[in-house]
């Protein structure tokens, strides 16, 4: 995460264990490669030419500084996800495991472990292929590991399939100031944020599953970049459990994600989420949020940065547990003084900023926040200093359009 994000209370970002996670699984045991097969990629790597495949052998192969792609049209291809490794263990320079800048790039069937910073970041790019990568912090979840997993970030047409992410210190996948993409069947554990959508325009994320990270699925607008997101649909997901305690590192905006948050909207319109198994995320299963619930600030703000969501459409999702063991002094507080000790927040927290103007057809109108086969809904009424929550859910009662699929027009 780029920005920082409270989802619901000012000061309610104090941070609460809630639960221990198993650690990570181990790595698989893969035999040492080639010794020398690290300089000869590093070699393939600066001289590529469009229309290269390079290939990488079975077995785990030592790094100890990034690797860098700058060409187009070039694959990346192991022999298999747990067969071909590339291990950043003992890695002395560079920012990233691999950084590539190049459009028609596919990387597929391999690990990449241990990074010093992100695993696999791809920037300025299109056209971008992602398919049976794994990315992951072999001792387990660490502040010392990398930021992100697997991060493209200002791309176009992104599909993202079949992939694992374990252990990021940030989010495990990541995909920020981009246009078109797919992120689907894969899996996000043990990370900080499991799955990050921000900033993005036209985003399906599906048949993913997130659990055991501090927060599942978080789709998010923050100030000061390049663009805002919106079209974004999330749907047939399992979003299980992911109050994993927070490690991120203290000062960074992610440090401020509560434990226990399913799936959160910030600041973004346009959003349908849909078809989900959302269950047993011990803060809310649905968070809807301001950038305002964080206090955040920054002069590089675009004055037409809209800070509300807006157009939210929650339907059709299968929800249970969570709610019951909120993260962080103030929404315990919340949770106690609206539902009791023994009680639990409804499948859906609001934070309760919305644009008191907003005018559609020439007439004020809400946020326009639909929900249907949700148990319930709280207003913690942030813009009054969360003394006034509401469970009333009749503004919510609503329906809106069904968002188109995005097509990346690969046929």
């Amino acid at each position: 995460m780029q920005r920082s994000i409270s989802v619901a209370v000012a000061g309610a970002l104090a941070l609460l264990a809630v639960g221990c996670q198993p650690d990570a699984p181990p790595a698989a045991e893969v035999p040492a490669g080639d010794a020398a097969f690290a300089t000869t990629l590093q070699e393939r790597l600066l001289d590529a030419k469009p229309g290269d495949v390079i290939e990488i052998p079975a077995g785990r192969h030592a790094f100890d500084r990034s690797l860098t792609l700058r060409a187009s049209g070039v694959t990346i291809r192991g022999a298999g996800m747990d067969k071909s490794v590339l291990s950043f263990k003992g890695q002395k320079a560079g920012a990233e495991g691999l950084l590539v800048n190049g459009d028609d790039f596919t990387i597929e069937n391999l690990t990449i472990e241990d990074t010093k910073g992100d695993g696999l970041k791809i920037s300025e790019s299109s056209n971008i292929t992602v398919r049976g990568v794994k990315v992951q912090w072999t001792g387990g979840p660490s502040t010392k590991n990398g930021a992100y997993g697997i991060y493209p970030v200002l791309t176009k047409n992104v599909l993202i399939e079949d992939t694992v992410s374990i252990g990021a210190s940030d989010a495990g996948i990541y995909v920020g100031q981009s246009d078109g993409v797919i992120v689907r069947r894969s899996r996000a554990e043990q990370n900080v944020a499991g799955i990050e959508i921000e900033n993005t325009l036209n985003a399906d994320v599906y048949d993913n599953v997130a659990t055991g990270n501090t927060g599942g699925i978080l789709v998010f607008n923050m100030p000061g970049l390049s663009q805002q997101g919106g079209n974004i649909r999330v749907y047939d997901n399992k979003v299980i459990a992911n109050n994993h305690e927070n490690f991120g590192a203290k000062g960074t905006p992610v440090a401020s994600v509560p434990a226990g948050s399913g799936i959160v909207i910030n600041s973004n319109d346009d959003i349908e989420i849909f078809g989900n198994e959302i269950r047993d995320n011990a803060t809310a299963n649905i968070i809807v949020s301001s950038v305002y619930s964080t206090g955040y600030k920054d002069s590089s703000a675009s004055p037409n940065f809209d800070p509300y969501p807006e157009r939210i459409y929650i339907h059709g999702n299968t929800l249970s547990g969570g709610g019951d063991s909120p993260d962080g002094f103030d929404l315990k507080a919340l949770k106690v003084a609206t539902y009791g000790l023994r009680g639990r927040f409804p499948d859906v927290l609001w934070d309760g900023y919305f644009n008191k103007e907003r005018l559609v057809d020439g007439k004020k109108i809400g946020p326009q926040i639909c929900l249907r086969d949700v148990s319930g809904v709280v207003n913690a009424d942030g813009p009054g200093g969360y003394g006034n929550p509401s469970k009333d859910a009749k503004a919510h009662d609503c329906e809106l359009p069904r968002l188109p699929a995005v097509d990346l027009k690969r046929g």
